[in-house]
């Protein structure tokens, strides 16, 4: 950290909700979502000048990702999630004068502790100062008057490796960040669920939403010019083989080059039930190009075993990354030891952590001679703040596709206010648009347009939701389960 670097005490932190409904039903694991509420954070802080300034962030309460036990339901899941943000929020609170990114690294090992005791796991106790830090980034981009990028790049946030990136230990991190870029656009990758219909022939008749979006895989591809897939496996290899092979016939007529990953999610016990997956898949004629197009699998592995087995077998085939066991910030670090080439970037596991992850991608390629990974995931994310602070951070992270769903399985901003929809696509015309009688993202020939994200003061955004459409964080009443996970 810089003697430039800007600290500041928290003032307040207020938390929001408001719902959001699908307009399709989205199977991942052991749910399938048709509504979940989103989470906002709202937070003034103040510098040592006394210049203050204020921030919001988003993310969706998402059940059965952060803890999958089947024990707990999904308003179990939403309270585990408002506990986390309550326990950051005490932290934060304290009253000290810390940079931003001083604020996270004083209270990580603290959040982490409480949260345990409190019965979340590491990926949901995280979730809380997830949202607080992206919210007080916004805010001290808008007290510096300094665009998100400019915050990073200079490290404004004042960033560093020790004492909880010992591993990082040398590493020239102010260089690394200075070399950041935002790019002007970045590929869409559309998520094939393991219920979304691959032609209109798989829905049965008075299933349509018929609303005028695309409802099957092959009308996405028609609709929005798609090149880059995730594609979901259920653990059948039977099935997850004729799927693939169903959905290899659609993506097969698009012209040119077409990429994709798979997604296990999760439905392995070990490395050798996905190698059979694999198999199978080089041994049927139909899943030739799919195979070849294949650029990574995303964590197949349950996480009580994800990081306890070498991977390297499987990655002689393709390179396999973390998701859902990239749970503190040394997991990538024991999954590089595992054989895992990569990790995924999620805002709700924390920027922070995807910025320091992305730093181990560029200090072990030089160190090894090979490329690492860094994808952007996260299919759940909604229009508006966390649609826009995530591709931000991904598109700097030097990522040029990333997994975008909300778009598909929610009616774009159909539910906000009507001014609130306005203020967004007035803010950043290049990103949304307004079709089917809302405001939503728009998408041509695969490619979301985002240098309206840059140049602004903030953390991505010249618009802010209505507060009057939404309600307090109601108290959490979560109370962990008495039997096994």
């Amino acid at each position: 950290m810089t003697a430039a670097t800007p600290t500041f005490e928290i003032e307040a932190i207020e938390f929001f909700e408001r719902d959001v409904r699908l307009r399709m039903p989205f199977r991942f694991g052991v749910v399938t979502l048709t509504e979940a509420p989103q989470a906002f954070a709202h937070v003034r802080i103040r510098l040592a000048d006394g210049t203050s300034g204020d921030g919001m962030a988003a993310e969706l309460l998402a059940p059965k990702w952060f803890d999958k036990n089947p024990a707990l339901s999904n308003e179990d899941n939403f309270d585990q999630l408002r506990a986390a943000l309550t326990l950051a929020r005490s932290l934060y609170l304290d009253g000290q004068a810390r940079s931003a990114f001083g604020h996270f690294s004083a209270h990580y090992g603290e959040q982490v502790a409480q949260g345990a005791a409190q019965g979340l796991n590491p990926l949901v106790a995280s979730y809380g100062p997830a949202l607080v830090d992206k919210a007080v980034l916004d805010a001290l981009g808008r007290a510096l008057g300094r665009p998100f990028d400019e915050l990073v790049r200079s490290n404004l946030v004042g960033l560093r490796t020790d004492p909880l990136c010992p591993d990082l230990a040398g590493f020239d991190l102010d260089a690394f960040l200075a070399g950041l870029r935002q790019a002007p656009r970045i590929a869409a990758r559309h998520t094939v669920g393991l219920v979304d219909p691959i032609v209109r022939a798989d829905q049965a008749e008075g299933t349509r939403v018929g609303d005028g979006l695309p409802e099957t895989l092959e009308e996405v591809v028609a609709a929005y010019g798609q090149r880059w897939f995730k594609l979901k496996v259920g653990g059948d290899v039977d099935a997850d083989v004729e799927r693939l092979s169903r959905i290899a016939g659609v993506l097969g007529r698009i012209p040119g080059e077409w990429h994709c990953t798979l997604d296990g999610n999760e439905q392995y016990d070990s490395v050798e039930g996905v190698l059979r997956l694999w198999r199978r898949m080089e041994a049927e004629p139909r899943l030739a190009r799919l195979r070849e197009s294949v650029i990574f699998i995303e964590q197949p592995i349950k996480r009580q075993a994800a990081l306890a087995h070498d991977v390297r077998a499987l990655a002689a085939c393709k390179p396999v990354i973390l998701d859902e066991s990239d749970d503190s910030l040394d997991a990538f670090v024991r999954g590089r030891a595992m054989g895992y080439a990569g990790v995924s970037s999620k805002t709700c596991k924390g920027l922070y952590k995807s910025l320091l992850n992305r730093a181990r991608c560029a200090h072990w390629a030089a160190e090894d001679g090979v490329p690492y990974l860094m994808s952007g995931e996260d299919l759940t994310i909604q229009a508006g703040l966390a649609l826009q602070q995530d591709l931000a951070l991904v598109s700097l992270l030097g990522i040029t596709h990333v997994e975008r769903n909300g778009h598909h399985y929610v009616n774009g901003m159909a539910d906000l206010p009507a001014a609130e929809q306005q203020a967004f696509l007035e803010a950043h015309p290049d990103l949304y648009e307004r079709r089917h009688g809302a405001v939503r993202v728009r998408i041509a020939g695969g490619m979301l347009e985002i240098g309206s994200l840059a140049g602004r003061p903030g953390f991505a955004t010249g618009a802010w939701p209505e507060r009057s459409a939404m309600r307090p964080m109601p108290a959490t009443r979560f109370k962990p389960p008495t039997g096994p996970a």
